[in-house]
């Protein structure tokens, strides 16, 4: 069985930007664009998990498959593993985690994701992209990945960690991540049964979990850097990209 899907965790009640899902970009609520984005990677059967009614009414009044969770999950990856269970348990061996909030995430990406992971043997895979400025270092709004060998085109890279701002970075192969994760089914298992970690709780990211447990993570090169929409000013910008 090499099946996979594709679960978008999204809430209403991101305390950095309430409602953020459901805000319209172009006259189409976020959390539709993505939906959108993923079916057209054509990898999998999609879904959106969320603990919310009117996110669940807008997405099967556009067409899309909703599964209603409970609202107290420690992170996205833990909301996927419980919609997971619900709807999709022994039908698939990979499930790929997409945040609800980067709208403009091209379906290329997607599915350059799933194919990397089934060539390669990992835990949980990621994308990356070329950091374009200096401002993207210390913009504590773009999370950050270092790797243990440059990206390439065709490769995966190990990842050594994942960072917000941090200082002595001379010569450290640095890239802008992308929020997106390919978990095995035994990988994310084993993700959800382990305690919040230190810096998972200290820097607000969710993958330090798997890497603080040893888990092993690989990054794949994205040719594009998608815009992940955290602040009003986030959501301009955005907008202004795919107008």
């Amino acid at each position: 069985m090499k099946n996979t899907a594709i679960i978008i965790p999204a809430r209403l009640g991101a305390k950095r930007f309430r409602n953020k899902p459901l805000v319209k970009i172009n006259g189409i609520p976020m959390i539709i664009h993505v939906l959108n984005r993923a079916k057209e990677s054509r990898v999998g059967e999609v879904f959106v998990a969320t603990p919310d009614s009117e996110i669940i009414d807008i997405v099967k009044e556009n067409g899309g498959q909703a599964i209603l969770t409970k609202h107290d999950h420690p992170s996205g990856s833990d909301r996927v593993y419980e919609a997971y269970l619900k709807q999709l348990k022994d039908n698939v061996n990979l499930i790929i985690n997409l945040q609800g909030d980067m709208p403009n995430i091209k379906p290329n990406s997607i599915s350059k994701l799933e194919k990397l992971m089934r060539q390669n043997d990992c835990d949980i895979g990621t994308l990356a992209s070329f950091i374009r400025n200096a401002d993207e270092i210390t913009d504590a709004n773009i999370v950050k990945v270092l790797v243990d060998q440059e990206l390439e085109n065709d490769s995966f890279s190990n990842a050594k960690d994942f960072f917000r701002i941090k200082k002595n970075l001379k010569n450290e192969k640095i890239y802008h991540h992308i929020g997106i994760y390919a978990f095995t089914i035994v990988a994310l298992t084993k993700y959800v049964k382990l305690s919040r970690s230190k810096f998972e709780i200290k820097r607000h990211l969710e993958q330090m979990r798997a890497m603080e447990n040893n888990l092993v993570v690989k990054v794949g090169l994205s040719d594009s850097t998608p815009l992940g929409v955290d602040t009003k000013e986030d959501l301009k910008k955005v907008t202004k990209e795919m107008s």
